[in-house]
């Protein structure tokens, strides 16, 4: 039976290739005990399998609840708050409302882990996994690193996210893929299964949707580069990646520091691997899976004439004519010349510096590394230069933090989002004004928001290695990821705020002010002359660099660029630091909000909204903007822009009192609601607090009456909500799974509508 351990080293007791900077505060990692569990606890992890399994091509996000199985059950939770529902024409009233606030908070709470964090899968993208696989077996690790339960698990999630036609999206949503489907085919392969294997012949399947859709020889670049090394591909098929980009002097266009960091840290790697042409072992597998994904021999196959091929149902960001003709120039001319006397010399020099800069990345993330794409890459690398060196042996030691078991498998997270949920669980939490009942849990959250705050910049000369500061920061996941993030930093910088208001006896010691002061310095590095915020690193490089994005899936990853949400997060926090500490840097905060509320207004929607950026979508913007704006003293009646958003989200309520937003407005870049006119509880949420922020009870409170009401009859008997459609996105086209956000926004939403709407009130 599968168990999650939290803030532990290791699944096997000490590991020297295993280090952290704060006692491994926030790392989740599973494992598997064949004795464990009785065989009533098996039985109901068999049933909630079994349930997805019956309902996956309805509601592809798992309910991540194998995990929570676990908790609840050590922690002995029994929900004893009775349910309250709304009936039609009945009012909200105070009493019902707190006893709906509290059972949310009842089963919260129970969630909470010992180190204080609330774990929980972020997943969804169906093309991280498979790299890993990949990576496993060219090295010749696969059966160690995943015994036969790992490999178990891994089918399932392939399995159970299968489309009806036979292939894989790009997410656990999306339309099938050349690039996904042909990773999966593959993976399911190198995990055992024959060319016609696999559950209700998934192997046939897949292979029939690769054919039938022009072979693999259109898989986008990503693919080809995977299947070059694998040797399923020929190099030769692949546009150059030429690692001499890391010795390219600084005042060039294209100089590594001034492109956006996971673009970098992604065709780093790449780079090196595409120096070397290196090409793991050829295996009967691999000479099979030659004569299984083509539609023609593969000695037969030109393969100068694949490199720009990308499949229909894969392309989203279309090359223009000027990037092919780059690449085609570096294919035909500068490549044969670095590749031969003297020349060799330079591409030599080139991926001695491109490994530098590798090994540094592996070191100041603790061989995290950025993220999962950039994860199997970096092993990879580190293994080519040296397969028994301690850098691969410490990247090996890392991979169980990026894996996470649910009912519909095991799978590959992007890292975790364990410090931005956190940061956001507590500010739910602090909002119900409970804090006599969960003193304790929000005690435990205050202590791992201290502990996971990075304490240092990157090491040594971190400007030559294209990195920014991060003393004082916050990571999407946990401090040993390293990576400053503006409006993580943001909202944990709330959270500690809030804390240091509060008695120290209940909720714990507060920050010290000069880690406080920290945290407002890396706020205020990232606002670019605009006054947007950049989420990573300062923005400012050309926006004519985008016509250079080598990815056929992405778009806007080239360089770094401001966002609604970062902007928003970092006002919010900056005007609540102002307000607590009014004399440190009192002049260059004022600005700084002037400038980002500025933003802001500027770049709203023709419809009133905003684009979100990492949330499903215009709903999610739109919350974050109008926080923002009432944060700095912006009101309905002063200002266009907030009435604009106000309209907007009106506009946009269903019947039953709810939003309901698809995943499709992020890639198509306009609001469409979801199909049949459905709510979705976050999304609702969303747009409860921003209307809130925006006082539309001192209106007319009954939008928000009929979006409680909603959320209040939608609660589950436990205390839970139900799991809907995935609610985050990345890069436009791409889909991520947070499994928390269905406790922690209705939590808050109903938190702020029994704080601020309900005292206003007597009636609907």
């Amino acid at each position: 039976m599968w168990r999650l351990k939290i803030a532990e080293a290791s699944q096997t007791g000490h590991n020297p290739y295993l280090f952290s900077t704060n006692n491994f505060a926030g790392r989740q990692i599973w494992e598997f005990d064949s004795n464990g569990g009785t065989l009533e606890e098996r039985a109901e992890v068999e049933q909630a399998r079994a349930d997805f399994w019956n309902r996956r091509h309805d509601v592809k996000t798992s309910s991540d609840v194998l995990w929570r199985m676990q908790f609840l059950r050590e922690k002995e939770f029994k929900q004893t708050i009775p349910q309250v529902k709304i009936e039609d024409g009945e009012e909200i009233s105070y009493e019902n409302a707190t006893i709906a606030l509290r059972r949310s908070v009842n089963f919260f709470a129970a969630l909470q882990a010992d180190d204080g964090h609330w774990p929980a899968e972020n997943a969804g993208p169906l093309y991280f996994m498979q790299p890993l696989v990949m990576c496993l077996y060219v090295t010749g690790h696969l059966n160690s690193v995943f015994p036969a339960e790992y490999r178990k698990e891994i089918l399932r999630y392939m399995y159970c996210h299968q489309n009806e036609d036979g292939g894989w999206g790009f997410h656990i949503e999306g339309h099938s893929t050349m690039f996904c489907t042909t990773l999966s085919y593959i993976c399911m392969r190198l995990l055992g299964e024959g060319p016609d294997g696999g559950l209700n012949g998934a192997c046939t399947k897949a292979r029939k949707w690769i054919l039938d859709h022009g072979s693999v020889t259109a898989i986008p670049s990503w693919g080809k580069t995977w299947l070059s090394i694998l040797g399923v591909c020929e190099w030769a098929g692949t546009n150059p990646m030429p690692p001499e980009f890391w010795i390219l002097p600084s005042f060039l266009p294209m100089y590594p520091a001034k492109m956006w960091c996971y673009c970098r840290l992604v065709y780093m790697p790449m780079s090196y691997l595409y120096g070397k042409r290196f090409v793991g072992p050829i295996t009967p597998l691999i000479l099979q899976l030659r004569d299984e994904l083509y539609a023609q021999p593969y000695e037969e196959i030109k393969w100068k004439s694949i490199r720009h091929l990308c499949a229909k149902e894969d392309l989203y960001y279309p090359h223009p004519l000027l990037q092919d003709l780059m690449w085609d120039s570096l294919y035909v001319c500068t490549e044969p010349l670095l590749n031969h006397w003297p020349l060799n010399k330079l591409r030599e020099k080139a991926l001695q510096t491109t490994m530098k800069h590798i090994h540094y990345e592996d070191e100041n993330s603790r061989y995290i590394t950025i993220g999962s794409v950039e994860k199997a890459l970096c092993m990879l690398a580190c293994w080519v230069e040296d397969p028994n060196g301690v850098c691969f042996k410490k990247h090996l030691a890392r991979i169980p933090d990026y894996l996470w078991v649910a009912e519909d498998g095991m799978k590959m997270q992007s890292f975790g989002s364990q410090e931005w949920d956190a940061g956001f669980a507590i500010q739910a939490l602090l909002a119900t004004d409970l804090t006599e009942e969960i003193g304790s849990t929000l005690m435990k959250g205050h202590e791992f928001i201290k502990a996971s705050q990075v304490k240092d910049n990157p090491s040594g000369d971190f400007k030559s290695m294209h990195r920014h500061i991060s003393k004082g920061s916050w990571t999407f996941s946990d401090q040993d990821h390293g990576w400053q993030v503006s409006d993580c930093t943001a909202e944990a910088l709330k959270c500690c705020l809030l804390f240091s208001t509060m008695p120290p006896e209940i909720v714990g010691e507060k920050m010290q002010p000069a880690q406080l002061y920290d945290a407002v310095n890396v706020i205020l590095s990232l606002q670019s002359k605009n006054g947007g915020l950049a989420a990573w690193e300062p923005a400012g490089s050309s926006d004519w660099l985008e016509i250079l994005n080598p990815t056929e899936f992405f778009a806007d990853i080239v360089i770094e660029h401001e966002y609604v949400e970062c902007t928003s997060s970092s006002i919010q926090a900056l005007v609540l630091f102002k307000k607590l500490h009014p004399e440190h840097r009192r002049k260059e905060i004022e600005n700084f909000l002037t400038g980002a509320s500025g933003y802001l207004e500027k770049i709203q929607m023709q419809d009133g909204s905003w684009y979100g950026n990492w949330g499903v979508c215009f709903t999610y913007g739109t919350w974050f903007a109008l926080g923002g704006l009432a944060a700095v003293g912006k009101t309905y009646e002063n200002c266009p822009t907030i009435r604009k958003g106000v309209k907007f989200l009106l506009e946009t309520q269903l019947e039953d009192g709810g939003w309901g937003e698809s995943y499709q407005s992020c890639p198509e870049k306009k609001y469409i609601p979801l199909e049949g006119d459905r709510s979705n509880l976050v999304h609702t949420a969303w747009a409860m607090m921003g209307l809130i922020h925006s006082r539309q009870m001192e209106r007319d409170a009954t939008p928000l009456h009929k979006a409680a009401k909603l959320l209040i009859n939608s609660q589950l008997e436990n205390g839970d909500f139900p799991q809907q459609e995935i609610a985050g996105v990345f890069m436009k086209n791409c889909m991520l799974h947070y499994a928390l956000y269905r406790n922690i926004y209705p939590t808050w939403a109903l938190a702020d509508y029994r704080k601020h709407v309900l005292p206003l009130f007597k009636s609907i």
